[in-house]
């Protein structure tokens, strides 16, 4: 193992393969870049195109940046820079393994394994003695070691810490966030000897500049990975409950937090769609562990139920806005104004705004979704729906204003409504006005 104690320096003798290159592995490959070569591996054949000539369609890493580190052939041992293939040979020379795929969950919500578990094939065909694989995917604790190693064993014919080496170092990149980009958030890491421990935290630590933490086992930096985002999924579903208790009262939820945000220890988590590929998902990774000890989380399942509710209530909230103003339902257009899971950036990877359209559907209403932001045939190949970026030139009998992209706060969306027309405003952006409904 490598010994090495000087942050913001380089390891000697490293070269690093990065294991799917969405919205995680790609920023991170681009940082470990910046100091050592650097394979990205990514089955997605266009996906790879499309990085090699410095377009990245998930905009997490801004062209100039991209291009800065590209290279048009593998880098050798004390070179750097980025090259992005989808050949296996071409990872077949690196020491440390880094896998960034996917963990969601299926129609059931039960975690899907199937993306890691052909990552840890695929680099189970390369692996080498004295190598090191770190996960980085969102896993419930015991996951790594129980489920991955396994696969890394059998397919490599290599022996677990005697001639392979594990770590774990959960991601905590925010889609859309310019400010706390990868390199500005504090990264957790783990081993699966001490001597790996430390390897993998020095490795993190040379471009990290927030600095890490070292977590005393892999279980450990997987656990926390998981509460991080089911603490995040429980709070907003409070607020989500407040929001329709306050609904029936008559007191608008938005006036009720920021009057109690005046306390100095309040948190402040506002009402609205949880979705995204993780504080919409993770949890369940965690329920489906704590299941398998005999144990039936309560708080987690019933935070996720709630959230999980919130597009449907979001769509019939809506429909009795525009009863209450004698507007035609059945066959009424209405527009969905966003469909990404969050502000401001492409993913809809898990979005529950699309439960707001199907609720509207429901009742016989046209639903026309504008997002500036998201891919239409990203759309329509993973919820068969269909989207513009460009503002439709009609009028609207309601709006739900689902997603604050930056584009919205500058429309007049009134002007976009028929007479007496309503707006639901999911996110609180606008101010109280007549015709404006706010979640």
């Amino acid at each position: 193992m490598n010994s090495f104690t000087h942050q913001n320096s380089s390891l000697p003798n490293v070269k690093i393969s990065i294991i799917g290159l969405g919205y995680v592995g790609l920023p991170l490959a681009r940082l470990f870049s910046t100091k050592y070569p650097v394979i990205g591996f990514d089955i997605n054949t266009k996906r790879i195109n499309d990085l090699q000539a410095g377009n990245d369609s998930t905009l997490e890493v801004d062209a100039h940046l991209l291009t800065s580190v590209l290279v048009t052939e593998n880098p050798k041992y004390g070179e750097t820079g980025l090259f992005c293939t989808n050949f296996l040979d071409d990872i077949a020379d690196s020491n440390i393994y880094i896998i960034t795929v996917p963990t969601p969950v299926d129609k059931n919500n039960h975690p899907n394994l199937q993306p890691l578990y052909s990552a840890s094939e695929t680099v189970a065909k390369v692996l080498k003695k004295n190598d090191i694989v770190i996960y980085e995917s969102t896993v419930y604790p015991g996951l790594t070691e129980e489920e991955c190693i396994p696969i890394l064993e059998k397919n490599s014919g290599l022996r677990f810490n005697v001639d392979f080496f594990a770590g774990y170092s959960p991601e905590r990149i925010n889609p859309g966030d310019k400010l706390h980009t990868i390199e500005k958030i504090l990264k957790i890491t783990s081993g699966s000897t001490p001597a790996t421990a430390e390897t993998v935290d020095q490795l993190y630590k040379s471009v990290i500049e927030a600095g890490t933490h070292l977590a005393p086992s892999i279980k450990v930096a997987e656990a926390s990975k998981v509460i991080e985002n089911s603490q995040r999924d429980i709070n907003i579903a409070f607020v989500n409950e407040l929001a329709k208790i306050f609904n029936l009262m008559g007191i608008d939820t938005h006036d009720v937090l920021e009057a109690a945000g005046t306390k100095w220890n309040f948190l402040p988590f506002k009402p609205g769609l949880v979705g995204g590929h993780c504080t919409g998902v993770d949890p369940y990774y965690l329920a489906q562990k704590a299941q398998e000890f005999g144990y039936h989380p309560e708080i987690i399942l019933a935070g996720r139920r709630m959230n999980d509710s919130m597009g449907h209530y979001i769509a019939s909230e809506t429909v009795k806005q525009m009863l209450k103003k004698d507007l035609k339902v059945n066959g009424s257009d209405v527009l969905v104004m966003g469909i990404t899971f969050k502000e401001n950036c492409p993913d809809v990877r898990n979005t529950k705004v699309v439960d707001v359209v199907k609720g509207l559907e429901e009742y016989g209403i046209r639903v026309s979704i504008f997002d500036p932001w998201a891919n239409p045939e990203e759309v329509k190949a993973e919820y068969n729906l269909e989207t513009f970026k460009k503002l439709p030139f009609k009028k609207y009998e309601a709006i739900v204003l689902a997603v604050s992209h930056k584009e919205f706060e500058t429309l007049n969306i009134q002007n976009l409504l028929t007479n007496s027309g309503v707006i639901y405003d999911v996110k609180g952006i606008l101010n109280k006005q007549s015709g404006v409904t706010r979640l």
